[in-house]
């Protein structure tokens, strides 16, 4: 078992300087937090042998585990300093969660799918991340309760930027968000004193931001 453990955390740190620093990401707090958080366990047991492989990867329900860059760009657009309190559209597998807990003082995470949220939830509270809170619902409405938010990433593609998460951004607070049906791309929206202001990433592929409306 611990030569299994120290050849995972071999491939994670293989994963990192091939295929995220690689690329450019230079925060040490995300390249930190991907090199810690075991995403062979956020895929289903017959893909884990691709886990740390540069791709996303099917998880269920017509749902994927994004590919890790892309992860830990989105990750990195936030700018999280650690004392953060971030929602999260789309708590998928769990593990874009379980990245941000690293990183952020406190993780509210939505999901509408409950195949997802329920073993999400086991394997993270088993994994021992104290900071984040569930929620089985419509994450386009995100969760006013909790908010203001200092950040928001929603992990799927919404056709236009859903007006809840924006009103729910606190001062200063920022979003990064895949928008558009055919052609997407990453945007990462940030709450000014005069409105937002929208900055366009670079060009992605995510399934669709499901709604229950």
């Amino acid at each position: 078992m611990a030569d299994d453990a120290a050849e995972l955390a071999a491939r994670r740190s293989d994963m990192v300087a091939a295929q995220i620093e690689s690329r450019g990401i230079r925060d040490a707090r995300v390249l930190a937090a991907m090199r810690r958080v075991p995403r062979h366990l956020f895929v289903p047991p017959d893909l884990r042998s691709r886990a740390y492989d540069d791709e996303p990867l099917p998880i269920g329900d017509g749902q994927t585990i994004s590919q890790p860059y892309i992860v830990a760009y989105m990750t990195e657009a936030l700018g999280l300093k650690g004392q953060e309190k971030v929602l999260e559209v789309g708590t998928g597998s769990g593990y874009q969660t379980a990245v941000l807990a690293e990183l952020a003082r406190k993780i509210y995470t939505v999901e509408l799918v409950a195949g997802l949220s329920v073993p999400a939830k086991s394997l993270l509270e088993k994994l021992g991340y104290a900071n984040i809170r569930f929620l089985l619902g419509d994450g386009t409405f995100g969760w006013a309760e909790s908010s203001p938010y200092d950040a928001v990433m929603v992990t799927a593609a919404a056709a236009s930027v859903p007006r809840p998460l924006e009103d729910q951004l606190g001062e200063a607070g920022r979003m990064i968000i895949p928008v558009g049906s055919g052609f997407q791309e990453l945007v990462l929206i940030r709450r000014e004193k005069t409105g937002f202001s929208r900055t366009r990433l670079l060009p992605v592929r995510f399934v669709p931001l499901i709604s229950s409306q």
